[in-house]
Parts: structure tokens; C-alpha cells; sequence
């Protein structure tokens, strides 16, 4: 039976004749670059996170650009981040000559652990920036001690309530695998200062203020039209989605209890974009589930601040180092059918 990671073939059966007649306005409307579109869905995302202030984006990646951009961060300035997440959390801070300070992360939720970035901090820090990896909710709190700007990374973590805590700027990502995924790149910058949000806009559009009168370098930073009304037709799915998701990992939970995994925990708000588990044996799992056509993945192989680019030394984050050594990811969409789901963990017990 084959379990793919994520079926967006099945998610566009229910909601394919929507899409089309959304993409086929906009097509014929002739506008493709920002407008209308654009506009609503920031609104209505402002509102479903309960911030003041939304900014499209051209991708997850550009929000987090924006937002850094937006927070002054430059050359001579750290960042305080996790050495467990995507390249581009820490990518977007090296891009703008700054240098990424890897923390390491909370065993039992991969979360940045508050402890480790506190012990980071500097005179040079600019600011920190947590994950809410795995669309579970960073303990984002204690961070505020450091009396620093806060920038959430919430690429993984759209529909969990209570982002942006404070004043804290949050970037999205719609990427077409995430919970709200468009069918190409998009993101989002939310928070509740409105002069930071509008420097954010400032910079998507080359830091033209009116057109053709630059204030500050920025780039080119707009969302499509295309995908913002993609994402406004997905939008009132999302909750369903998510809790389908949360269905899935609790019955993973059911049927895997007893197993030799360490299974992640559930709590309120968690928006489940990943089911990952700590596995004996972790790659001779994984080649066995491919055997029997069940995706998996690795997030992520290599920590951060391992990375080449980076030049860190191993054992210098031990926990950030076992986890990458032990994760895999199980399928848990919401299009994941019962008997797949059983599958999976029919397989997970085989193996062991």
C-alpha cells in the first residue's frame, strides 16, 4: 500500500473546482502582482491570529528577510536561533551580513530552549528567533528577559493560536507542503506595531515609497495575486485540516503505544505539520518503510550549525546533535486514510 508524506493530488479533488474558478478571476482579470487578492487575505489572516497588521510576502523564506530587514538587523549584529530548523532561518540572517548564534534546543519538544539562548545572549545580539517547529508552540515567553526584539518563525506553524506574543513579529510560509500551502511560493509577516509592519512593506516593494522614490535597498518581496486567492479559498479549511491532523496523531498514539519510539507529544493548539518520532535504528526503519512504499523524511539530517557554511564543531550542541541522528517524520495529512494510517504503524511494529 503505498503512504505518501503528503497528497495534494487528493486535497484538490475536494476543493479543485474552487481553485480553478478563483485562479480563472484572477487570470481574467488581467492583475497578477499584489492588489485586491492580496489585500483581503492579509485581513483575514490579521484576524484569524489576532494581530493588528499583515504583510504578503513572496515566501516563507522573504518574510523572514523582511522582518530581519524591517528590525535592522546588519553586518555586526547576532541573531539568537535554533540549531534545529530549516536553512532559511538561519540563512536569511547570514544573507544580511549578521551572524546566526545557535542555541540548543528542548529534548522533549525540538523547540529552541530558552535556557541555551539566554546564555547566547550579547551586546550584539539583535534578536531572537525561535521555531515553532513542527507546528508545535515555542516557549517563546522567557525569551523576553533578554529585552530584545523577538521574531517568530512560524513556517510550520499557521493556525496555532497565540502567535506574536507581545510585540513579536511572526513569519509565515505557504509553502505548498505546509498546513496552508499555496500552489507555489507565499508568506506572510503579522505582528501588532504598525510602523514595523509598514517598514516591512517598505522593504517588499525595493523601498519604494511613492513608486520610482527609494528609501531604503529592499527587493522584490510581493506576493501574487495567483496565490493569495488560492490561500482564501484554502483558508476556511484550515481548521478542519488541522484537527484531522491532531486525529491522526492521537491515533498514532493509540496504535503505536508500547513501541521502541519516542513518540512527541500532544498539546493544546499544536498544529501537527509533522508527526516526528525519536527511532531506534533510525535509517534501517526508514529503509524498510520505503520497502513497503511509505514516505517518510528526515527533519532535519544535520543541525545547523553544523553546516558548511557555518563551520560549527560537533558536540557543541548535544541535543540538537541526537535529535538529528534519531527524527523521522510519518505521514499525518489530513487526506491520510484510516487503513493507510494503519499501515504505517503496522509496518513500524514489523520492523522492530
Amino acid at each position: 500500500m503505498r503512504v505518501p508524506l503528503l497528497d495534494l493530488p487528493r486535497q484538490y479533488v475536494a476543493i479543485g473546482k474552487d481553485i480553478e474558478a478563483a485562479v480563472q478571476r484572477v487570470l481574467a482579470s488581467g492583475y497578477y502582482i499584489m492588489g485586491e487578492d492580496v489585500t483581503a487575505l492579509e485581513r483575514e489572516l490579521a484576524a484569524d491570529v489576532g494581530l493588528a497588521h499583515a504583510v504578503g510576502v513572496s515566501s516563507g523564506t522573504d518574510a523572514l528577510l523582511a522582518a530581519l530587514w524591517a528590525l535592522d538587523v546588519g553586518p555586526g549584529d547576532e541573531v539568537v536561533t535554533t540549531a534545529m530548523s530549516f536553512f532559511a532561518t538561519a540563512g536569511c540572517v547570514a544573507r544580511l551580513g549578521a551572524t546566526p548564534v545557535f542555541a540548543d534546543i528542548d529534548p522533549q519538544t525540538f523547540n529552541l530552549d530558552p535556557t541555551s539562548a539566554l546564555a547566547r545572549v550579547t551586546p550584539r545580539t539583535k534578536a531572537i528567533l525561535p521555531v515553532h517547529l513542527f507546528g508545535r508552540m515555542a516557549d517563546v515567553a522567557p525569551l523576553a528577559a533578554a529585552n530584545v526584539p523577538i521574531l517568530e518563525d512560524a513556517a510550520q506553524a499557521v493556525g496555532v493560536p497565540g502567535l506574536g506574543h507581545g510585540n513579536n513579529l511572526v513569519a509565515l510560509s505557504f509553502f505548498p507542503s505546509k498546513n496552508l500551502g499555496a500552489a507555489g511560493d507565499a508568506g506572510m509577516v503579522l505582528g501588532s506595531d504598525g510602523a514595523l509592519l509598514d517598514r516591512v512593506r517598505l522593504y517588499r516593494t525595493h523601498g519604494a515609497r511613492p513608486k520610482y522614490e527609494h528609501h531604503v535597498v529592499g527587493a522584490n518581496l510581493r506576493m501574487d495575486t495567483l496565490q493569495a486567492a488560492i490561500l482564501r479559498v484554502k483558508r476556511p479549511h484550515l481548521a478542519a485540516w488541522n484537527a484531522q491532523r491532531r486525529a491522526n496523531a492521537l491515533r498514532y498514539h493509540a496504535l503505536l503505544a508500547g513501541a521502541p519510539l519516542v513518540l512527541p507529544g500532544d498539546v493544546p493548539g499544536h498544529a501537527w505539520h509533522h508527526f516526528v518520532v525519536r527511532a531506534p535504528r533510525r535509517d534501517e526503519l526508514r529503509a524498510f518503510l520505503r520497502e513497503r512504499e511509505i514516505e517518510t523524511e528526515v527533519y532535519y539530517p544535520r543541525p545547523l550549525h553544523l553546516q558548511p557554511c557555518f563551520g560549527g564543531k560537533p558536540g557543541a550542541l548535544p541535543e540538537s546533535e541526537r535529535a538529528a541522528n534519531e527524527v523521522l517524520a510519518l505521514p499525518i495529512h489530513p487526506d491520510l486514510a484510516d487503513d493507510q494510517l494503519a499501515f504505517v504503524a503496522e509496518s513500524i511494529r514489523a520492523f522492530y
